[in-house]
């Protein structure tokens, strides 16, 4: 199964998958990474790994239509089985997720559909919650909507921080991703 991989940030999930691919342990190829802005990490990571890399820059774009079409385009040349949003802060188009046929896998910091956008943790720890956890999903173009594949829960201690929180979640994310990828590839 070949995957594009987008990202925002660090990619710490990504690097959880590239980790896994290069131990055997996820029978998955990473075709490219693609970022939304020069100077990820998460590029720079795949980089370093070998593994080819492009960013479609939002801020060289007129409209966000021209950039969809570009990341779009882009994707489209690596010929995916699966796109993975991972820590891509950039909501797609309806027509990119019809161009890939509804396999646009998104990774979220919550158990959707509570507490969906940006601020998943935030939101979760402001309303109280005892249990939040992760979702991977078929993404489609609602803001983290589209069928669920798997969750994970993380329990709220009473202590959390949005960053004690969201690194205990992150490693459930990292966790929950690969086993699910590696359930699409050998499916």
């Amino acid at each position: 199964m070949r995957i594009v991989v987008l990202v925002s940030g660090t990619g710490s999930n990504l690097q959880a998958v590239i980790d896994a691919v290069q131990a055997g342990a996820l029978p998955v190829e990473i075709a490219a990474v693609g970022a939304d802005r020069p100077g990820t990490y998460g590029v720079e990571r795949s980089a370093a790994a070998g593994i080819e890399t492009f960013v479609v820059d939002f801020k060289q774009f007129a409209d966000r239509d021209a950039w969809n079409a570009e990341l779009a385009r882009v994707c489209s040349s690596y010929e995916p089985d699966v796109v993975v949003s991972s820590g891509f802060m950039r909501i797609v188009s309806a027509e990119f997720i019809e161009r890939f046929d509804g396999k646009y896998l998104n990774t979220h910091p919550a158990l959707l559909p509570a507490f969906p956008g940006a601020h998943g943790v935030r939101d979760a720890l402001a309303y109280g919650v005892k249990v939040t956890g992760c979702t991977v999903h078929w993404a489609d173009a609602g803001v983290d909507t589209g069928p669920i594949v798997a969750q994970r829960a993380v329990v709220v201690l009473p202590e959390d921080t949005e960053e004690t929180l969201h690194e205990r979640i992150k490693v459930q994310e990292r966790e929950l991703l690969i086993e699910v990828l590696g359930e699409l590839a050998r499916a």
